[in-house]
C-alpha cells in the first residue's frame, strides 16, 4: 500500500527559500556596489535619502535603516557619518542651527550619481532575475513575503521588547 502525501506550505516557501533568494539577489548587488566603493548598508541609506522629496531628518533615515536592516541605531547613524564624509549625504542647513548641528540630511549630486549608476548597472540584472515569471506570481509572492514580514517584525520588536 503506498501512501502520498501532500506537501504543505512551507515546503515551498520556508525561511531557508526566502533566506537563499535574498542573498543571492545582495549578491548581485554588492558585486555592483563593491565596483564603486560601497556597501551594502550605505546603498540602502543613500536609497532612503535619494528617494525622499528633499531633505530628510536625519533620525528618520535612520529609523528607516534600522527598520530595514535590523541593526542599532548607533550603526546606522555610522553609516549615515560615512555617507556624509564620503560627500554622498551632506547636513542640510536649517535657519537656527549650523550646518554641522542640522537634523536634516540632503542627498548630494554625487550621491545622487552613484545611486543612478548603481541602479542602472543593477536594473538589467533584475530584469533578467525576473524574466518570464507571471505577474499574478510576481503578486502573489509580493503579499506573502509583505506578510512574512509584517509578521516577523512583530515577532521582532516582541523579542527586544
Amino acid at each position: 500500500m503506498t501512501t502520498t502525501t501532500t506537501p504543505t506550505a512551507t515546503a515551498f516557501l520556508n525561511p531557508r527559500v526566502i533566506a537563499l533568494a535574498h542573498y543571492a539577489a545582495r549578491a548581485v548587488l554588492e558585486k555592483v556596489l563593491a565596483r564603486h566603493g560601497v556597501t551594502f548598508q550605505q546603498s540602502v541609506t543613500l536609497r532612503l535619502a535619494a528617494v525622499a522629496e528633499g531633505p530628510v531628518e536625519r533620525d528618520r533615515i535612520v529609523a528607516d535603516v534600522v527598520g530595514a536592516l535590523k541593526i542599532d541605531a548607533a550603526e546606522a547613524h555610522s553609516v549615515v557619518d560615512e555617507l556624509i564624509s564620503a560627500g554622498l549625504l551632506a547636513h542640510h542647513e536649517t535657519p537656527h542651527a549650523s550646518p554641522h548641528e542640522s537634523p536634516q540630511v540632503r542627498i548630494t549630486d554625487v550621491g545622487r550619481e552613484l545611486f543612478e549608476t548603481t541602479s542602472t548597472e543593477t536594473a538589467p540584472v533584475t530584469a533578467r532575475v525576473y524574466a518570464d515569471i507571471p505577474a499574478e506570481d510576481l503578486a502573489v509572492a509580493g503579499r506573502v513575503l509583505s506578510l512574512i514580514t509584517e509578521r516577523a517584525d512583530a515577532e521582532f520588536a516582541a523579542l527586544a521588547g
